[in-house]
């Protein structure tokens, strides 16, 4: 008998299917808007050297390519998703992926570092756009039973632009030029739109942010972009810690104001809070993996960057295989013993390779990574339903931003962490204290996402604004 475990089913979920049908096609376009948006953030990183060249001006103002990106895209996801609650999702995917693709094209053609900086910064913010809409399209396109499946997309697909990002980057700064690594994302940017205006039903136009959405915005963005900045400059001394001190108040008024105080609502009522914590902790473990084991290939064993991208794509190669089976399985025998059961597996690689030494072979370090892989491929997709099977209807994109920000915030922290642990115990012994650190965040994260407890959440009442558009 088939069990419906990816949660149970919620009125209002299923909102872009005509006739209550599974829309496959528009799960596809949330794995490509996933997959676009994550090789963003990664992509660029080869092209500094280049990009400084070519506008004449230092390595740390080029660093601002990257981190126009990054920045808005971790620090808006909370007001987005907030926004988005009330907001008609065709109109949502066809603005963000227009922005999205125009932004690619006006960083592409910049003439000077400034038009750069600025066209970064505004794709971010329609990049926080898209990864908020990547879970809310893939969970509204399909019915309970379909969840675990339709989850696995952009839960797999996402984080395989993310290591694919390096590698594509490398391919087109040698053959066509550094201009091109942003220009390479517009042809997906406009099959999504062909794709999204022939099949999502026509819906409510996108509102303006009022005055009070645009001053919480402010508040939490200002926050969030300042203890990313505090994490980024940890390796690099004490001074982040100032800085993460800083981020505190934005956060606190934030947190206690008419934004805050639904969104710590509907995952305190929902039972979430553990399950943002075993995505926060996995994503840690990964991100502190990925970082010492690329280090320690090169810089301790002396493999070339071509050996050591081969030896890393392993993790990738066995979490693309995963993903899917991870969904099958979600939606045959529940969501919940599944994502256990990949988060136990992908701490089970890690820990196989704290004892990494230099006797050992790339081989030696693929196969436990392929495991690792193996477990957030399993994972990613039934913990993504489980959490937002659960948020109720007048709340996914909330939900679906809180979830974004955990693992965000993970992938930042853990190279952050690991530096830490590495510069404490030495050369000698700071790649096993990495990895030891990533088991650690990895193992936890068995327990959280066992006992999260998520329950079906009420149904909250609409604002004036929700109810205003529900009229229309």
């Amino acid at each position: 008998m088939r069990h419906h475990g990816s949660g149970s089913e919620q009125p209002g979920h299923r909102s872009v299917g005509s006739r209550g049908e599974d829309r496959w096609l528009l799960v596809a376009v949330a794995g490509v808007l996933a997959f676009v948006a994550m090789l963003d953030m990664n992509i660029v990183n080869v092209a500094l050297a280049d990009i400084a060249n070519g506008l004449q001006v230092s390595d740390a103002t080029a660093q601002w390519a990257v981190l126009g990106y990054q920045l808005p895209v971790v620090a808006l996801l909370l007001p987005v998703g907030r926004w988005l609650d009330g907001a008609g999702l065709r109109s949502a995917v066809l603005s963000a992926t227009v922005g999205f693709g125009l932004c690619s094209a006006l960083a592409a053609a910049a003439p000077w570092a400034a038009w750069l900086i600025t066209a970064r910064l505004a794709q971010g913010a329609f990049g926080a756009v898209l990864f908020v809409l990547m879970p809310v399209l893939a969970i509204r396109s399909v019915g309970p039973e379909a969840r675990g499946r339709a989850m696995s997309v952009p839960a797999t697909l996402g984080p395989l632009g993310a290591v694919t990002g390096p590698a594509v980057g490398g391919l087109l700064l040698d053959q066509l030029g550094w201009r091109w690594v942003f220009l390479v994302k517009i042809p997906f940017c406009v099959l999504v739109l062909i794709v999204a205006w022939k099949a999502m039903p026509r819906d409510a136009r996108l509102r303006l942010p009022d005055r009070r959405s645009v001053a919480d915005a402010l508040l939490v963005a200002t926050g969030i972009a300042v203890l990313l900045l505090a994490l980024t400059a940890a390796p690099n001394g004490l001074s982040w810690l100032a800085l993460a001190v800083v981020a505190v108040p934005p956060l606190w008024w934030w947190l206690r104001g008419p934004g805050g105080r639904p969104v710590t609502g509907v995952l305190r009522t929902a039972g979430l809070f553990r399950a943002h914590g075993s995505v926060l902790a996995l994503a840690t473990g990964f991100a502190a993996m990925h970082y010492v084991v690329a280090l320690h290939l090169q810089r301790d064993d002396g493999f070339s960057a071509t050996t050591t991208g081969l030896t890393v794509l392993a993790f990738p190669l066995g979490m693309g295989l995963a993903g899917p089976l991870g969904g099958r399985l979600a939606d045959w025998v529940g969501a919940r013993p599944v994502a256990v059961a990949g988060a136990a597996l992908t701490a089970v690689g890690l820990l196989l390779l704290i004892p990494l030494g230099d006797g050992w072979s790339p081989a030696d370090v693929a196969w436990r990574l392929a495991l690792a892989g193996l477990g957030m491929g399993l994972n990613g997709g039934p913990t993504q339903a489980l959490v937002m099977s659960t948020a109720p209807p007048a709340r996914v994109a909330t939900v679906g931003s809180t979830v974004q920000l955990a693992r965000s915030l993970g992938f930042t922290l853990g190279p952050a962490l690991a530096t830490a642990a590495w510069g404490l115990t030495g050369p000698e012994e700071g790649a096993r204290a990495g990895l030891a650190l990533a088991a650690t965040a990895a193992w936890l994260a068995v327990p959280l996402i066992a006992l999260s407890g998520t329950r079906p959440a009420p149904v909250p009442e609409k604002t004036t604004d929700e109810a205003s558009v529900a009229h229309h």
